[in-house]
């Protein structure tokens, strides 16, 4: 029996019930029915080859010795490219869908993302920079650039493909990208730029069609002001590379599927982007996409991991019984359940809020345009930290089997570890938390619109005195982080996130507690003990896990008050 990723998730479908249109959602389930089969299967296995025996390589020369910087990948990629973009993963966002005569939305698009990041999270990183560049191109782009490229960027199949690419880091800076050295000069015609320079980690190398560079113009100050945003097609229009080479591709522990090169720039013919001083702002909204799309394949590890580990725990017999009847399994698979639920809820509140902000069709108040770009730091920081938890807990679920690369828990660990790094190390996150509490007071922000939403929530006030307490936890280590050396202040904002996501995650389940089913009572009582009272010497007498397994797990009703 075949299976399907968004069929097995209801919890998937009542967020999207919740945050679509009657119209939208169910035009939206049908493509995502469609969609979920193919993840859990065909796209499902060409992942499994890609990773084991088909993963891109480097043609560094012809047979004449020319460099010819080609990346060779496999049928089953091109296969996955074709369905994936044709879905309008990128496309629904910027242009309308037919059957509905009017645009999709990032819900949507990271709802694909979702479904698409179960099976290949290393796949879903060149779709996060082509959504990347179609956002850069869209809204930042002329129009003459804009109409070069934008149609091909948006394909569903209608024009030829050009994927994207973003190109920030150099070998002499890393997260630093004040210090690149990339320079652009102002080329004969007059009307474009020559790019010279190296790119270090540049993704997508060699399957993009165009690629978003930072370079430094003539002039221009030291720094990320001094940065300035370019369009670089990866191919002349006779077909020739653009001034373009790869030096050699990444040898990564995971996300292989996704090429990763070291790029040198000799006089790349490149097309101005926007202001020429504003060329690290619009990077930096694109970062914010790209964190949210790191935030989503996160959760979709930790929803594979999880179904992973379920299944598995179902089909084992031990000791004489299905490993799912021993109680320590019960308690771990209940544990993971509530987190994995609580996370996407909060998450998927994140992108309606991220729609509102990035699609500039409504009104946004400052407070919504900060706090959404607090929640993407706390949110793609835990949830990459989850998901690396989530894929070792599913290992050690299926016990020896799950270091079996047969099975698709070692691949999981693997593609997991890249998605606390790309985007942003804890650390960097833990420096943007800090910066926007210095320059936007959101942690201000932050803490009264949790009290707001918690004092309107009709739950018992039992329930909600832990958060409570964590919220004056939480103004007294933010006005101490103040007072404090700026060295310090650095070693608390990771504290402060840590606590900040306690504290959000704890609003959202109590709020769907307030107005859903026993289900949803149950997992709000049972996160809040994991988070705020489970501890070495807590004891719970009632074995509420346990208790509360059926309801939780195999969706039947329990002995719940």
């Amino acid at each position: 029996m075949k299976r399907n990723f968004f069929t097995e998730d209801r919890h998937l479908q009542e967020l999207l019930k919740k945050y679509l249109d009657p119209a939208f959602y169910q035009w939206a389930e049908q493509e995502l029915t469609l969609f979920g089969e193919s993840c859990a299967n065909e796209i499902d296995e060409r992942a499994l080859h890609t990773d084991r025996e088909g993963q891109p390589r480097l043609i560094k020369y012809n047979k004449m010795g020319e460099d010819i910087s080609e990346v060779w990948v496999n049928e089953g990629y091109k296969k996955t490219v074709e369905e994936t973009y044709n879905r309008g993963i990128v496309g629904y966002v910027h242009k309308d869908i037919p059957e509905l005569g009017s645009k999709g939305s990032y819900l949507y698009s990271y709802a694909q993302g979702y479904l698409l990041s179960q099976t290949e999270p290393g796949f879903y990183c060149p779709v996060t920079l082509t959504m990347a560049t179609a956002y850069l191109l869209d809204h930042y782009a002329n129009e003459e650039v804009k109409e070069k490229f934008l149609p091909h960027v948006i394909s569903t199949g209608e024009v030829e493909l050009f994927e994207g690419a973003t190109f920030l880091t150099e070998r002499q800076g890393g997260s630093d990208v004040g210090a690149n050295e990339t320079t652009a000069v102002p080329d004969l015609e007059g009307s474009t730029y020559l790019l010279t320079g190296e790119k270090y980690f540049a993704s997508n190398a060699g399957q993009c069609g165009v690629a978003m560079v930072l370079a430094r113009m003539e002039g221009a100050p030291k720094g990320t002001k001094g940065l300035s945003l370019f369009a670089v097609p990866w191919r002349n229009e006779d077909g020739s590379l653009n001034g373009i080479e790869i030096r050699r591709l990444k040898d990564k522990l995971g996300v292989r599927a996704v090429p990763s090169a070291e790029v040198l720039f000799q006089n790349a013919k490149a097309y101005l982007v926007g202001e020429p001083s504003k060329g690290i702002y619009y990077m930096m909204e694109a970062l914010n996409l790209s964190r949210v799309c790191n935030a989503i394949a996160s959760i979709g590890i930790m929803q594979r991991a999880y179904s992973e580990a379920f299944r598995y725990a179902e089909e084992r017999v031990t000791f004489g019984d299905q490993l799912i009847n021993f109680p320590m399994i019960r308690e771990s698979l209940v544990d993971l359940a509530v987190k994995k639920e609580v996370e996407t809820s909060a998450l998927f509140e994140l992108v309606a809020l991220f729609d509102k902000v990035m699609r500039k069709e409504e009104k946004v108040t400052e407070e919504e345009s900060v706090l959404h770009r607090l929640l993407i730091a706390l949110l793609k920081k835990e949830t990459a930290e989850q998901a690396v938890h989530f894929s070792h807990e599913a290992i050690e679920l299926h016990g020896g089997n799950g270091y079996i690369e047969d099975f698709v828990t070692p691949r999981l660990l693997r593609d997991a570890q890249v998605l606390t790094v790309w985007e942003g190390t804890a650390n960097i996150l833990g420096m943007e938390v800090w910066r926007l509490m210095a320059r936007f007071k959101v942690d201000r922000i932050f803490i009264d619109s949790m009290k707001k939403r918690l004092a309107a929530v009709q739950v018992e006030n039992e329930w909600k005195r832990p958060v409570e307490e964590a919220l004056i936890s939480l103004q007294e280590i933010c006005d101490f982080t103040r007072s404090t050396s700026s060295d310090v202040q650095g070693v608390y904002s990771k504290k402060i996130a840590e606590l900040m996501v306690k504290i959000f995650e704890s609003v959202v389940v109590l709020e769907e507690a307030a107005v859903g089913s026993e289900r949803e009572l149950a997992k709000a009582e049972l996160y809040l003990q994991i988070t705020w009272k489970e501890s070495h010497t807590w004891i719970d007498k009632e074995n509420k896990k346990l208790r509360y397994f059926d309801v939780l797990i195999k969706g039947r009703s329990s002995c719940f008050h």
